[in-house]
């Protein structure tokens, strides 16, 4: 008899049960859970039966001529939500020329929006896959998602991260350029591997994550494969590209954009100096260079640094070559407007994204693969940039980005002359062919 109970009637007579208190839970958190699960799986099959008689053109045991086809029982159905699982039973139709598909269930079979978009910032927040598992079964009362099923949901961060490597670059008007390194070890080749990211102060202020890629090592040719890709992409030539002093990295950044302003970031110059000066001599060696470092100009700064190594070159000149080295970009974040000079002189715009990225690489200490790897560092780098992406320049500040721009005639297009030898010619500007 009970078969022939639709099985939205039943979900009735159990809700009701429910309400007369005919049921086993045991605590008021119990029965308030059971009572929404029911209520929300009553509702769902009183529209999936609905649904069935439109699709029919009659209700349950009515018969008409021309029929559009017939019920044919049902089949279980689980749909996996925030709330929890919900169990309703599909029905299904033969005897029609098309197979009949229930739209709404189509629509709702699978996990839901919600729960996905939640299991996915909780893997980004810092938890493991096993964690989030055991999570959502400790949260909800039941088991919800295996450990296999919250590694395809995270699996979107790789599509994710696939149209954020190929997207176009050509609307960002690129005023600052930054780019860093950061090594994480990966379990199944036992050593680390490192992820090259690239971040830009657009000209209005907005920080952006450009790029992010795997490399080994900072060579010069894996660092010039990441620099002409954003090149492919149409990205415009920044005025400033701030990096540490990887001899590759230097040397590709020099070789693609040679009229840039290239800058040694201050904050590794100082580590390296530190480590050259004793501990008791630092204090006053440091202070002396700041103040060559934060000079009005370029001028008056490359006359502190002469003063400087002429004072300190024979107690240390270990120190006093190291800051000679790398001269002309160790000062070149003095031509930017003195405001901007603070986020230009360092990469801590990259430090301190990696600085989000590694409290999450801590809860997985080694991963397995450069998949995992990517998918991770992507997944927290991309929300540290939609967070950071808020003008802060002033029209003011924006025009003399601009001015900057048109001094060092970054702009102009560079043509290569037809050489009759064969042999490749430097290029030079369009206005210099001119």
């Amino acid at each position: 008899m009970s078969q022939r109970i639709a099985p939205s009637d039943r979900k009735a007579q159990e809700l009701g049960a429910l309400l007369q208190g005919q049921s086993d839970a045991q605590s008021g958190e119990e029965l308030l859970s059971a009572l929404v699960r029911l209520s929300t799986e009553r509702v769902l099959q009183e529209a999936l039966e609905q649904e069935q008689a439109q699709a029919l053109g009659r209700g349950r045991y009515e018969r008409r001529e021309g029929e559009l086809g017939y019920r044919n029982g049902y089949e279980a159905g689980t749909l996996k939500t925030a709330e929890g699982v919900l169990r309703v039973q599909v029905p299904q139709v033969r005897g029609r020329e098309a197979p009949y598909r229930s739209q709404l269930w189509s629509n709702v079979a699978n996990t839901s929006d919600v729960l996905k978009r939640l299991i996915v910032e909780m893997y980004v927040g810092g938890m493991s896959q096993r964690d989030i598992e055991y999570g959502l079964e400790k949260a909800l009362g039941q088991f919800v998602l295996s450990k296999s099923t919250v590694s395809e949901l995270t699996d979107s961060l790789t599509q994710e991260y696939e149209a954020f490597r190929t997207r176009e670059l050509g609307g960002y008007e690129v005023a600052y350029l930054f780019m860093d390194a950061v090594y994480e070890p990966l379990r199944r080749w036992g050593s680390k591997t490192g992820v090259l990211c690239v971040w830009a102060i657009c000209v209005d202020g907005r920080k952006v994550l450009l790029s992010l890629s795997t490399a080994n090592r900072e060579s010069q040719e894996s660092c010039l494969e990441v620099l002409r890709d954003l090149l492919k992409r149409g990205l415009q030539t920044p005025v400033t590209i701030t990096t540490d002093g990887a001899i590759g990295l230097t040397k590709a950044v020099d070789a693609i954009w040679p009229k840039s302003l290239r800058i040694r970031c201050w904050f590794h110059k100082m580590q390296n100096l530190q480590e050259k000066v004793p501990p008791q001599a630092w204090p006053e060696f440091k202070a002396l260079v700041m103040d060559m470092r934060d000079a009005p100009s370029v001028a008056e700064a490359e006359r502190r640094r002469q003063e400087l190594v002429k004072r300190y070159q024979l107690d240390f000149p270990e120190a006093c070559r190291c800051l000679l080295d790398d001269a002309q970009a160790s000062l070149n974040h003095l031509h930017v407007p003195q405001r901007h000079q603070q986020y230009v002189r360092t990469s801590n715009l990259a430090e301190r994204a990696f600085e989000e990225e590694r409290r999450r690489t801590k809860v997985i200490p080694q991963l397995w693969e450069e998949g995992g790897l990517v998918k991770l560092v992507f997944a927290v780098l991309i929300r540290v940039s939609e967070r950071w992406g808020k003008k802060c320049f002033s029209e003011f500040e924006q025009q003399q980005i601009r001015s900057l721009r048109q001094r060092l005639k970054l702009d102009e297009q560079e043509v290569s002359m037809p050489n009759p030898t064969g042999e490749p010619q430097p290029r030079r500007s369009a206005a210099s062919a001119a």
